[in-house]
């Protein structure tokens, strides 16, 4: 009736999900009774969505149909954000088997230095997308309450480590006009000037890797690459729109540029 195998059965009732309504004492025989039915199927239906069990007995033990809904919908998000995330891989990695033809435009670019409102911390790279995320959202917010003016695109500066290491600096900013009161993680601080080899990255962050390697082996091989943080430039974003496919950011790589090495400073 509950299409549910003895040996599943078992382990429900081992892990204490759905123990039957009495025991043979001789023959360890389990049986259940006619309205355990509708309980064992939603159990199953529970463990086929990748529930834990833990949850599983919270939905079964809810004092109320709210409660009962309110874990049920809680899993159903997470799932959706996994199949969100799988999907994102999938499209990543058709990307890389079927990459663009032709070579990625890449341009020079002397970057000023510039004032900015910063988040900054040491972060291990398996943590930086959430770090990231939360320090921009952060920054925006604390420089929409200030009434500061940006003066540019947000930015990134990403020490080498993190790459190498996992394990490195970053920092977020945003650059503004003005003096920035220190609240929170946010402090003032001012971007060095830099020369940079600079690639458009199209999408979603996950796949920018794409765009490192083809702009890194670019600047390993024409240009005079030099030890220093990477950078990136959010032209288009969450903050503009939920589409990742309409995401615009710039990423820099830095050079030595013979060309300006006899510039007026």
């Amino acid at each position: 009736m509950t299409h549910l195998s003895v040996k599943t059965l078992r382990h429900y009732h081992d892990v204490g999900l759905l123990a039957p309504a009495t025991v043979n004492p001789d023959t360890g025989y389990r049986y259940y009774s006619g309205d355990q039915v509708p309980v064992a199927q939603v159990i199953r239906r529970l463990r086929d969505l990748a529930m834990p069990v833990g949850e599983v007995k919270a939905v079964l033990d809810a004092p109320d149909t709210t409660a009962r809904n309110a874990l049920i919908s809680a899993h159903l998000g997470r799932l959706e954000d996994e199949l969100a995330q799988t999907r994102t891989a999938v499209e990543s990695l058709r990307s890389l088997l079927q990459p663009p033809a032709g070579t990625p435009a890449i341009e020079h670019r002397s970057v000023p230095a510039v004032t900015a409102a910063a988040v900054r911390a040491t972060v291990d790279r398996a943590d930086l997308l959430a770090w990231w995320q939360g320090a921009l959202g952060e920054l925006q917010a604390t420089v929409r309450a200030q009434g500061l003016t940006a003066a540019g695109p947000p930015g990134g500066v990403f020490g080498s480590e993190l790459f190498t290491d996992d394990h490195g600096e970053a920092t977020v900013y945003v650059p503004v006009r003005g003096s920035t009161r220190p609240i929170g993680r946010v402090t003032t601080v001012t971007i060095p000037p830099a020369e940079l080899a600079v690639i458009s990255h199209r999408g979603p962050l996950d796949d920018a890797d794409l765009s490192y390697a083809a702009l890194g082996f670019y600047a390993t091989r024409h240009e005079i690459s030099v030890d220093g943080p990477l950078r990136e430039y959010y032209l288009r974003g969450l903050a503009d729109t939920a589409d990742q496919a309409e995401w615009r950011t710039d990423i820099g790589w830095p050079i030595f540029r013979a060309d300006r090495a006899n510039d007026p400073a």
